[in-house]
This record gives structure tokens, sequence and C-alpha cells, in this order.
């Protein structure tokens, strides 16, 4: 397999080695899904389940050692949800998200921006979180609007900054592939959670770049938007109510 082909695939399972989720229908989660499973034009149980909707592509995403069941369901592209019952044990088990693909150059982005508003269970250990990628996978940029649990941020601290419309405390560090190569991620963790606002994620882009030097003008791919679960035993649902991503 190319590396760079390699290299995308782990983008999508998170850079690890995916064990397969336990087979499970969708009818045997619709009496525990908060959600309107039923009447979605898309659901999924499937560990790499994945759709197209109107120009955004949705992931369940099971990535993670030791998983147990999850399901995605969509009504539409930008409404959405996730029925999730991963162990109580340590370690990301998945990343279910919706992406919309850039694929602009820094410098050619005159505006990027996000809105959402979620619903997410008062237990488990997951946050919620934009995920944005360079075009070769070099650079991971994640933005954590909330969280629960027992969950950090990779890398060490880099202070706190206010961008986009909320403040945030940045870490810094690397992931290491199974291939000997690794990526660097940048982590903005908002300082007070919220379920709903909206983002202006160019100005926090061009401040790595600008500001730090961490990057240079590189090309924006995918952004993602979703959930971090760790743990959700005995079953929780994370509702993605309303998302927006725009570029021009």
């Amino acid at each position: 397999m190319a590396r760079r082909t390699l290299r995308a695939r782990r983008a999508r399972g998170r850079f690890r080695t995916a064990l397969p989720a336990p087979a499970l229908a969708f009818a045997a989660v619709l009496g525990l899904a908060a959600a309107p499973a039923q009447a979605a034009v898309w659901h999924t149980c499937e560990q790499w389940g994945n759709t197209s909707l109107n120009g955004y592509t949705l992931y369940n995403n099971i990535w993670g050692q030791g998983p147990g069941a999850q399901c995605t369901w969509a009504d539409s592209a930008t409404s959405w949800g996730v029925w999730a019952d991963h162990p109580d044990t340590g370690g990301i088990k998945s990343y279910p998200n919706a992406k919309k693909t850039v694929n602009r150059r820094l410098s050619a982005l005159s505006s990027l921006t996000s809105s959402y508003q979620v619903r997410v269970p008062s237990a488990g250990s997951y946050n919620t979180a934009y995920d944005i990628w360079d075009t070769d996978y070099d650079y991971e940029v994640m933005l954590w609007v909330n969280h629960h649990g027992e969950v950090g941020p990779l890398g060490t601290p880099q202070g706190s900054v206010a961008l986009g419309g909320h403040r945030w405390d940045v870490y810094k560090g690397r992931v290491p592939h199974p291939d000997g190569s690794s990526h660097e991620v940048f982590s903005f963790l908002r300082t007070s959670d919220s379920t709903s606002g909206t983002v202006d994620l160019l100005p926090v882009l061009k401040w790595i770049r600008d500001v730090k030097g961490w990057w240079g003008d590189e090309t924006i791919g995918d952004v993602q938007f979703g959930y971090e679960i760790t743990s959700s035993a005995g079953g929780l649902d994370f509702v993605t109510d309303r998302l927006t991503v725009s570029a021009s």
C-alpha cells in the first residue's frame, strides 16, 4: 500500500490499529437510542460505515482498541447522531463524525466558519471536537468545545489564547505511526464547555502559522466535527442538532 494511501486511511481511523466492532443489528438499539433512528435517512453499525449527504461525509469510525457497539444515524448531512456502548476502559474507541472537504491553501481562504448545536450525555468519557487536517496528513488541529470524564489532550501546555470567538487552552504534541513516521497535533480546549455556538476557524489556523510558526501555508483538507469517545458503558446518545461548515 502506498504511503499516502496508508496515511489517508489512518486519518479516518485516527492513526491507530482498530479492532473489529461487534456485529450488532441496528434494530437492536432502536429502543435505547433517543434519536429518531427509524425515521433516519441513513444509519449504520458497521465499523467503517460511511455515506455522503449534501456535501458532507458521515463516518461511524470505530477505530480504537477494545470497542463495544456503536451505530450512527442521519436525518440529513447536518442533523445526525450516535448511539455507543463502549466499555469503561482507557483509550479512545471511536470518532464518529461529519466531514466537510475544503482543499484550499490557508493563503487562499478568506473565511472558514462553523456553527454547532449538540446534546451530549452526563456520563461516560468523551470530547466533542473539530478535527482539521492538512491534505498531506502531517498536521492535525483539534478544537474541543466540550468534554466529560477521564479524557485529556495529547502534548504539552502552550498557554491560553482567545481566537475565533472563544478562549482556548492550547497543547502541542506528536502522534507516532506504526510505520515509524508521525504527525503533529495542536489541541485547543475551550476553557468553558459549550453545546452550541459559532467558531471562526480561520483565525485559529492562521495563528498557528503566523504567530507560532508551527506550520506553513498548508492546504486545509478536511474539517471534521464529531465525538471522540473513550467510554459510554450501558449505551449513551450523542446528538448533533445542527452543524454547518462554510469556506470561501
